[in-house]
C-alpha cells in the first residue's frame, strides 16, 4: 500500500494546478481563430452582399443572425461542458436549442400564411438554396478544426457528443458569417437551408469526434 501511495505521489508531484478558466480560455481562443479564418473566406472568397449597408436597416437580417448565432453560442457552451471529464447532463441545452428553432418556425409559418400560394416557392427556395447548406457546412470547417484542436488539449470523455457540439457550434458561427454574403432573409429559407447546413456540420462532428478526440 505504501508503494502505491508513493507511486501516486511521484506521478502527481510535478503536475501543475489547472486554472479554472483554462477550458473557457482555450475554447474562446479557438472560436476566435476559426471565426477569423471563416470571415476571411467569406469576404475574400464570396464577397459581402452589395446591399449590406441598406439591409442592416431591416429586421430580417438581424433575425437571421440572431437565429444562427444563438445556436452557435449555445452549442459552444455545450462544448465547454463536455470538454471536462465529468458527465454533466445536457438535457437543458437541447431544450434551449429548440427555442430559436421554434421562434423562427413560428415566424416562417406567419410569412407563408401572409404570402399568396404562388409566392411560396420563392420564400422557401429563394435564389441560392442549392449552395446555401453546402456553403455553411464548408465554412464551418475552420472553426470546427480549431475547436477540435482545443478539445484535444482538454479532457472530453463523451467523444461523439463533443464532436457533435463542436460541429454545431462551428456551423452556427459559419452560418452567421455566411449571412454577410447571402441576401436571403425569408424565414422559411433560413429555417430550411441554414438549419440544414448547421445540421450537416453537426453530423460531420458526430462522425469525426470519436476518432479525432480519442486519447
Amino acid at each position: 500500500m505504501a508503494s502505491t501511495d508513493a507511486l501516486i505521489d511521484s506521478l502527481t508531484e510535478q503536475v501543475a494546478p489547472v486554472s479554472p478558466g483554462t477550458v473557457g480560455g482555450r475554447l474562446v481562443s479557438a472560436l476566435l481563430v476559426g471565426s477569423v479564418v471563416t470571415a476571411l473566406a467569406v469576404v475574400v472568397g464570396l464577397g459581402l452582399r452589395p446591399d449590406l449597408s441598406h439591409a442592416l436597416y431591416g429586421s430580417m437580417i438581424w433575425i437571421k443572425w440572431a437565429y444562427t448565432l444563438s445556436i452557435g453560442l449555445l452549442a459552444a457552451f455545450g462544448v465547454a461542458v463536455v470538454a471536462r471529464p465529468e458527465r454533466r447532463a445536457l438535457g437543458w441545452l437541447w431544450l434551449a436549442l429548440l427555442l430559436p428553432i421554434a421562434l423562427l418556425a413560428a415566424l416562417a409559418t406567419g410569412q407563408v400564411m401572409a404570402t399568396p400560394r404562388d409566392g411560396w416557392p420563392t420564400l422557401w427556395l429563394g435564389h441560392s438554396w442549392q449552395r446555401c447548406s453546402i456553403s455553411v457546412a464548408l465554412l464551418a470547417l475552420p472553426v470546427f478544426v480549431a475547436i477540435l484542436r482545443a478539445l484535444r488539449s482538454l479532457a472530453p470523455t463523451r467523444l461523439r457528443l463533443a464532436g457533435a457540439m463542436a460541429g454545431l457550434a462551428a456551423g452556427g458561427i459559419a452560418a452567421t458569417l455566411y449571412g454577410f454574403h447571402c441576401p436571403e432573409t425569408a424565414a422559411p429559407f433560413v429555417l430550411t437551408w441554414y438549419s440544414l447546413g448547421m445540421a450537416a456540420a453537426m453530423a460531420i462532428g458526430t462522425a469525426i469526434g470519436p476518432r479525432a478526440l480519442r486519447w
